[in-house]
């Protein structure tokens, strides 16, 4: 457990990532941890899927690359560069086959601290991976890191098992926007008020927690496939990189309209005392159209993603026969 005197200078990454662009976002991240260390930041946080950004996109899936691919290389060479902790997550195919939403820690010296897989996917995030079950808790040299992806952020389970437990809560979002559909004027409400729920989640969360957040994030606009409405989706991610002390302030912030940059501060890394937790599954009210999303969303695409998952292993097996 850190003392109360200690000290870090953090930076949250705001990338705009091209989806399914992985040499791209990998030379965005990589130029903007360059930047954060010169800076002077020793922990820089990339945000969820900063290798690939997230849509509903199957191919994000079926080209995930193994845990010691590209993306987690770069995680380990950036730790390494510039001394730093390092981490973001990334989609990752283990060796059972499952593809999972995996944030890696790195230590300045480039070994691995610890590993969270989201624990519920988001949405049609469910078609591309599926969910973890560890407690998203480390021992970074003394210093108890948590982590917390996106969703995560708004579920009372994920502030329990990090409540009064670590110094410092890590991670970030790939949160997307509502579709301007008609009517406009009240989808145009419905994402004012989403994209506030973004950017409060974070600093919502801390206290919760009684540790402060180092929340990365995405920018930018991308389209994709609405499931089972036949129509594609326009959007852009909602949110913002930010940095929270334990009781929700803000440290630092770099706003969606703000493009891709850091945001850097000084973080004293001291538990307080954790707020209690509301009853129920949910830290705060989702919206009415997530809220209809997950229920119809989640379900659908776990069926897809088991659907690809057998017939990767059935076209496997007769790969493996004809050997």
């Amino acid at each position: 457990m850190a003392n109360g005197t200690t000290t870090i200078r953090a930076a949250a990454l705001q990338m705009e990532a091209e989806v399914g662009n992985v040499d791209a976002n990998l030379a965005m991240a990589e130029a903007l941890a360059g930047d954060a260390a010169a800076q002077g930041a020793s922990w820089i946080v990339l945000p969820e899927f900063f290798s690939t950004g997230v849509a509903n996109r199957p191919e994000l899936r079926d080209a995930a690359p193994s845990h010691d691919g590209a993306p987690t290389r770069l995680l380990r060479d950036l730790a390494t560069r510039h001394g730093a902790h390092v981490g973001g997550s990334t989609l990752v195919r283990d060796a059972d086959g499952h593809v999972r939403n995996a944030f890696l820690l790195y230590r300045p010296d480039g070994t691995l601290v610890g590993r969270h897989d989201k624990d519920l996917p988001t949405m049609w995030e469910s078609a591309l991976y599926v969910g973890g079950g560890d407690p998203g808790r480390f021992d970074a040299s003394g210093t108890a890191v948590g982590v917390a992806l996106c969703w995560e952020l708004m579920r009372c389970q994920t502030a329990e098992r990090l409540a009064g437990r670590v110094d410092l809560v890590v991670g970030g979002s790939g949160w997307w926007s509502i579709p301007p559909w008609p009517p406009r004027a009240l989808f145009r409400s419905l994402e004012a008020a989403n994209h506030r729920r973004a950017v409060d989640a974070p600093a919502r969360f801390a206290p919760y927690v009684g540790a402060p957040v180092v929340h990365a994030a995405h920018a930018g606009s991308f389209n994709c496939p609405w499931p089972l409405a036949g129509v594609t989706y326009h959007g852009r991610y909602a949110g913002g990189a930010a940095i929270y002390d334990a009781d929700g302030s803000v440290l630092a912030i770099r706003r969606r309209d703000e493009g891709p940059g850091v945001a850097v501060a000084d973080v004293r890394l001291r538990r307080r005392t954790p707020r209690a937790l509301p009853d129920g599954f949910w830290l705060q009210r989702r919206g009415a159209i997530a809220a209809a999303a997950w229920a119809y969303q989640n379900p659908l695409g776990r069926a897809q993603y088991w659907r690809e998952h057998r017939r990767r292993l059935d076209r496997a097996a007769v790969a493996g026969g004809r050997a």
